[in-house]
C-alpha cells in the first residue's frame, strides 16, 4: 500500500510505541501520593519537560489534552469566557477544530466572528487583518493557524503576532501541521497559546497539548480533579503522554533533515503528476509551503471518485473536500482561495511523512494518469 495521507495521520514511530509499551503494564494514578503514583507522575513531568525543551516553552506552559481538537476548544472558549469581549477574529481557512468552536461561540454566546480572507496562494490578507484590529478593545482573541492542513501553506505569523501584541490582543495558533515539519519555538513566536497533537508526528492518537503562557487567563472546559493547572481536569494518560513526548522529541530532532528529504520528494511528486496530467493545477504558494504537502486540482474530475480509483490501485490520499452525510462539499479552504466549486471538488491532497519513499511517489505517478482518464469518463457518462 502506498500511503500519501500523512497530514491526516502519520504511522507511529517505533520509539513512541516502545515508550508507551513500557508503561502499559504499570499501575499508578499520576495524582496519587504512593510510590506507584509518584512513578507515574515522574513519567508525566519528564515528558512535559522534554516537550517544552524542544518547542521553546517552559514545562509549566505545557497542558496535556486529548488532542488538537480539545486543545483548540480550550484555547478559544477559555479565552472567550475569560476576556468577555464581543469579537473574535480568525481566518477563513482554519481547520474545523477552530471554525466549529467559533461558530458555537457565535450561536450560543453571541460572539461576533470575523473570518479574514486569504489570497490565491492561501496566505492571510494582512490588510484585512489591520482593518479587523482597528477596535482592539472589543476583541477577545485572534486565532491564526501556523500552516494550512489542506495546502500546507505557512501563514505570516510573525506579522500577525507583531500587530496583535502591540494592541494587547492575545493570539492562538493551531500548529498541528507545523510541529516537526518546520521550526516551532513557542517563546520566540510571541504566541499566547499553541496547539499540537500526537498522531500527526508519529505519536499515538488521543493525546495532544496546548502550550499556554502562564499569565494568560483561561477558563477551563471541564472541572474535576484540577489536573494540568486546573485547566484540564481528568486522570492523566501516562502511556499516551510518554509516547507523545518521544514522538515530539524525535520529530523536532529530525526536522531539518526531514524537511530537505520531503521537499525533494514533494517536488518529484508534483513534477510527475503534472507530467502525467498536464492540465492539473497545484494549489497554494509553492514558496510558502510545508515540505510534504501537495494539493493538486484535476479538471473534469470529482475528487471522491478519483480518490477511490487511486485507492483501488493501492494509493491512499485524501480529497480537498469534506463529505458531510454523504454529500460532497467543496473545500472551504480552496473556495477561500478563489477556486470555483468545481475546482475545489476536483482536488486531492497528497502528503508525505517519515515513512515516505521514492517508490511511493513512483506508484502515484504510474497510477494517476489512468485514474484521471477513468474519472473524467465517468463524469461524462453522468
Amino acid at each position: 500500500m502506498t500511503y500519501l495521507d500523512h497530514a491526516a495521520t502519520t504511522p507511529m514511530r517505533p520509539e513512541a510505541i516502545e515508550a508507551m509499551a513500557a508503561q502499559f503494564g504499570k499501575a499508578g494514578n499520576a495524582s496519587s501520593l504512593h510510590a506507584s503514583g509518584r512513578a507515574a507522575r515522574r513519567i508525566v513531568e519528564e515528558s512535559r519537560e522534554r516537550i517544552a525543551q524542544v518547542l521553546g516553552a517552559r514545562p509549566t506552559e505545557v497542558v496535556f489534552t486529548s488532542g488538537g481538537t480539545e486543545a483548540d476548544n480550550l484555547a478559544l472558549k477559555g479565552l472567550w469566557w475569560s476576556r468577555a469581549r464581543r469579537r473574535v477574529v480568525s481566518t477563513a481557512i482554519e481547520h474545523h477544530a477552530v471554525l466549529d468552536p467559533l461558530e458555537w461561540l457565535r450561536e450560543h454566546e453571541g460572539a461576533e466572528v470575523t473570518l479574514l480572507p486569504v489570497d490565491a496562494g492561501c496566505r492571510l490578507d494582512l490588510a484585512a487583518l489591520d482593518a479587523a484590529l482597528r477596535e482592539p478593545d472589543d476583541i477577545a482573541f485572534l486565532s491564526v493557524m501556523w500552516a494550512n492542513n489542506e495546502t500546507g501553506v505557512l501563514q505570516p505569523l510573525d506579522e500577525v503576532v507583531t500587530r496583535a501584541s502591540a494592541l494587547g490582543v492575545p493570539v492562538h495558533s493551531d500548529a498541528v501541521q507545523a510541529v516537526g515539519a518546520v521550526p516551532v519555538d513557542f517563546a520566540a513566536s510571541g504566541l499566547d497559546a499553541l496547539t499540537l497533537t500526537g498522531h500527526k508526528i508519529g505519536g499515538p492518537y488521543g493525546v495532544g497539548a496546548l502550550l499556554v503562557r502562564r499569565d494568560l487567563e483561561l477558563t477551563p472546559l471541564q472541572h474535576g480533579g484540577g489536573q494540568e493547572r486546573d485547566l484540564r481536569s481528568g486522570t492523566i494518560d501516562v502511556p499516551a503522554i510518554a509516547g507523545f513526548a518521544a514522538a515530539v522529541e524525535l520529530a523536532v530532532k529530525e526536522q531539518a533533515d526531514a524537511r530537505a528529504r520531503l521537499a525533494a520528494l514533494r517536488d518529484e511528486l508534483v513534477a510527475g503528476v503534472l507530467g502525467a496530467v498536464p492540465d492539473a493545477r497545484v494549489h497554494g504558494d509553492p514558496t510558502q509551503q510545508l515540505p510534504g504537502h501537495a494539493n493538486i486540482g484535476f479538471p473534469g474530475c470529482e475528487g471522491d471518485s478519483l480518490l477511490m480509483l487511486l485507492d483501488a490501485q493501492g494509493v491512499e490520499c485524501s480529497t480537498g473536500s469534506a463529505c458531510n452525510a454523504g454529500v460532497p462539499q467543496p473545500s472551504h479552504v480552496l473556495l477561500a482561495m478563489g477556486c470555483s466549486p468545481e475546482e475545489a471538488r476536483g482536488s486531492l491532497r497528497f502528503s508525505l511523512g517519515h515513512t515516505s519513499t521514492g517508490s511511493d511517489v513512483a506508484a502515484l505517478v504510474a497510477a494517476i494518469g489512468p485514474a484521471v482518464e477513468r474519472a473524467r469518463a465517468a463524469g461524462v457518462r453522468r
